[in-house]
């Protein structure tokens, strides 16, 4: 069976199943290290835009990553039904091409169902959602290296949620260094980069 995997008509669908299996892995990496608030969603200004997303199961409150996840095992299970259908039938499986295609819109709808029961099971995790911003003024401890300007390190913050998220910090002033496992507070953001005082006993621990 795995040989056969690997066949022109069936490697679509072995790609569908790598990549699933390559987010799958990303997440379970994301669940050790906090969640990563990337401040990137999907909105739309029109009335029928929201209601496709809605139907795909964007709409709601499940992350994007698990959407993918879900769309690219569903898809790869119709590949792989349909080529066995085809070749039990006509004794060949179809071209990759339409196979890939009936799959695509099998995968699509069989996914509509599966994300709407994965958010039913998820029912918290829009309250835990933050805008980056909103971290300002918390503090993060840096996790390795030695965060200096230019040289931004990987600090873990904790959110008024208590939940955990990784962000690059730089020191707020020059001449600053902040080195692994002192903590500092996040004064401002600068695009991705969050500039920070080293929290040594200054003034601003008691704000």
């Amino acid at each position: 069976m795995f040989a056969q995997f690997l066949t022109p008509a069936y490697l679509p669908f072995a790609v569908t199943f790598a990549v699933m299996l390559g987010i799958g892995l990303i997440e379970a990496i994301g669940l050790g290290l906090g969640q990563l608030d990337l401040d990137a969603g999907i909105g739309a200004d029109a009335d029928g835009a929201g209601g496709v997303l809605d139907w795909l199961g964007l709409g709601g409150t499940l992350p994007i990553l698990i959407w993918l996840t879900s769309l690219l095992g569903c898809v790869t299970i119709a590949g792989i039904a349909l080529q066995q259908g085809a070749a039990a039938l006509t004794g060949a499986p179809l071209p990759w091409g339409g196979a890939l295609a009936g799959a695509l819109a099998l995968g699509t709808l069989a996914n509509t169902l599966a994300a709407r029961g994965l958010a039913r099971v998820m029912p918290g995790y829009e309250t835990t959602v933050i805008r980056t911003d909103e971290l300002l003024r918390m503090r993060g401890t840096i996790l390795e290296g030695t965060a200096r300007r230019g040289m931004p390190a990987r600090a873990k913050v904790i959110d008024r949620h208590g939940q955990a998220h990784v962000v690059m910090v730089e020191p707020h002033d020059d001449g600053d260094a902040i080195a692994a496992g002192e903590t500092a507070l996040l004064v401002r953001r600068e695009g991705g980069i969050f500039l920070a005082l080293p929290d040594r006993g200054s003034i601003f621990t008691a704000l």
